[in-house]
């Protein structure tokens, strides 16, 4: 069957979580995991569980979704976290804005399940950037999650060129610029399975309001 979705899994050591993520793809969703030097099993069980696996050396998260965005041929391509923080089910808020046309890019607005979900020091963080998101766009936009949704082609014209923590804000930023309608909607966010490069660490936290400041200023001047 032809894919109507491919769903990029950026992946570093999630060998726990992939089952439970990579069963709940909705139908007509083909899963695309980018192995990102992961060290314990995550490319095998991603295989075992039918899924697409890229491998791509060098570290970052844009370089990982970069890798799995040139892997698509799915008219629509989504990005989804592996570590089953986001229910795969729930991908269709993000995916049918796009497919009826109503949108270019959607992205998902995450809404803890729990306290545990989403650490102080990452919320306030995504807090300040996604106000300066809005300031730079003039977008009502609230947050840089990890699900969100696009037309292939017309992001791969977009040429995204950052490969670490600012490539979902580049996208952003560089779409509006193309005039495109971009649109949040809601997205349930529990308790990652394993513990996070990212948002559950403050070094992460740190690197990646870094590499977003950084863009913004760039974008600036």
């Amino acid at each position: 069957m032809t894919a109507l979705v491919d769903v990029v899994f950026p992946c570093l050591n999630e060998e726990n979580a992939l089952p439970w993520v990579l069963d709940r793809l909705p139908h007509g969703y083909r899963a695309i995991v980018v192995d990102n030097g992961s060290t314990d099993r995550s490319a095998e069980v991603a295989l075992a569980h039918g899924a697409t696996v890229v491998t791509e050396p060098r570290r970052g998260f844009g370089s990982a979704a970069h890798a799995g965005l040139l892997a698509a041929t799915a008219p629509i391509v989504a990005f989804c976290d592996a570590d089953a923080s986001m229910d795969p089910r729930d991908l269709p808020r993000v995916v049918d804005p796009v497919a009826s046309g109503t949108a270019d890019l959607v992205l998902g607005r995450r809404r803890p399940t729990s306290k545990r979900a989403w650490p102080l020091h990452a919320r306030i963080a995504n807090h300040s950037l996604a106000a300066l998101m809005r300031g730079a766009t003039g977008l009502d936009l609230h947050d840089l999650g990890p699900m969100r949704a696009a037309n292939r082609e017309a992001m791969l014209a977009l040429d995204l060129l950052d490969r670490r923590s600012g490539y979902p804000l580049e996208l952003v930023l560089r779409g509006h610029e193309a005039g495109w309608r971009v649109l949040e909607v809601d997205s349930p966010y529990s308790p990652r399975i394993g513990r996070s490069k990212v948002t559950g660490t403050i070094r992460g936290t740190v690197v990646a309001v870094l590499d977003m400041s950084r863009l913004l200023r760039a974008r600036r001047r």
